[in-house]
């Protein structure tokens, strides 16, 4: 797993701003899968940051899976942003890193400490389609 610090974030070009948490969901609505989401808002705009899928299933199906990673995914941001419940989300400063207004969010931290989640690494590339897919 990536562990980032600000300093090589920024020289990677991107661009850190603080934000708060105004919703902390996890969703297995409409789409066969479930997802965590985030919504974020600070510095003039507001992003959801999340919607990778964790696990296969929908309320009714027969059988339900999960991604190796996909609880650990949901720790690591808990930890990251020093909450022992994930309800607690809701209301949590974040600061956030992206390339620019309008990229993904994919790397969050903790407001006060050089600590950060990069969710692209919690994961190995296509691991989450290949287990979804099974």
């Amino acid at each position: 797993m990536k562990e980032w610090k600000e300093a090589e974030l920024r020289a990677e070009g991107y661009e850190i701003w603080n934000g708060k948490i105004t919703n902390a969901d996890l969703d297995m609505s409409d789409h066969g899968c479930i997802t965590m989401w985030l919504s974020i808002e600070g510095n003039g705009c507001g992003v959801c940051y999340g919607g990778i899928c964790l696990g296969k299933g929908y309320v009714g199906a027969k059988t339900f899976s999960s991604s190796r990673n996909s609880m650990i995914y949901i720790m690591r941001i808990m930890d990251v942003l020093g909450v022992s419940k994930f309800n607690n989300l809701k209301g949590q400063y974040v600061r956030v890193a992206a390339k620019s207004i309008g990229s993904p969010v994919k790397i969050i931290g903790n407001i006060i400490r050089d600590k950060w989640f990069d969710a692209d690494s919690c994961f190995e590339p296509n691991d989450i389609l290949k287990e979804y897919l099974e």
